[in-house]
């Protein structure tokens, strides 16, 4: 597939787009600044120089995808999905953001009363499904392809078709997906994170994760 990660140079954005590229897909780094993706293009080429790899602004980025992934930090989801709105009809968004408090360890609650993920669909409309994922992964180990990540995906959406894509994208990143239901789920992985980074903190851990049981 190809797939455009907008905040794709980040640290979560790259090294999801760095697997997706080990395993086949065409990845499009999308910065705001076209010469900031294209550098970490060239980043990421360096080290899988089998990759097909591009990078330029959100906008192009999304023009060109079959799938977009939203990277980029909660206080800069609206004005991003503004300004690439027009390239997002008809497509599959999966979004990755997950809000935290001033302090990165407390869970941020929306004025809405919605997950970020729904605020995404609301502002996109019907023209454009979202599904949300990998809001609990840490980044620390995404570029090394031989380390296990030892944590689940929660994969939130309202359509099973959506959702069937990204079970296999989590499966190209060497993840386990685990279909969590409607995207209104969204709000309870996405303040997940927050548990996982105060986790992180006390314990002096960099990759807390979780877990699902008693799944085949």
């Amino acid at each position: 597939m190809k797939i455009a990660i907008l905040g794709g140079t980040g640290d979560e954005g790259f090294g999801l787009g760095y697997r997706w590229a080990a395993a086949g897909h065409e990845i499009i780094i999308g910065s705001r600044k076209t010469e900031k993706g294209a550098n970490a293009a060239v980043d990421m080429r360096e080290r899988l120089p089998e990759g097909n790899i591009s990078g330029t602004d959100n906008l192009s980025a999304a023009q060109q995808a079959d799938i977009v992934v939203l990277s980029v930090p909660y206080w800069a989801q609206a004005d991003t999905l503004d300004s690439v709105k027009s390239a997002l009809d008809g497509k599959l968004l999966v979004t990755v953001v997950a809000p935290t408090g001033e302090k990165a360890a407390r869970a941020h609650r929306l004025e809405s009363g919605l997950s970020a993920a729904e605020e995404a669909q609301n502002q996109l409309g019907e023209a454009t499904r979202v599904v949300a994922a990998f809001q609990n992964i840490g980044a620390h180990h995404l570029t090394d392809l031989h380390h296990q990540l030892d944590c689940d995906v929660l994969v939130c959406g309202d359509k099973k078709d959506d959702k069937a894509v990204v079970l296999q994208l989590c499966k190209d990143a060497g993840l386990r997906g685990v279909n969590a239901g409607a995207l209104q789920n969204a709000r309870a992985a996405e303040e997940l994170t927050a548990v996982l980074i105060a986790i992180n903190i006390i314990h002096k851990v960099k990759s807390a994760g979780i877990r699902i049981t008693g799944l085949s």
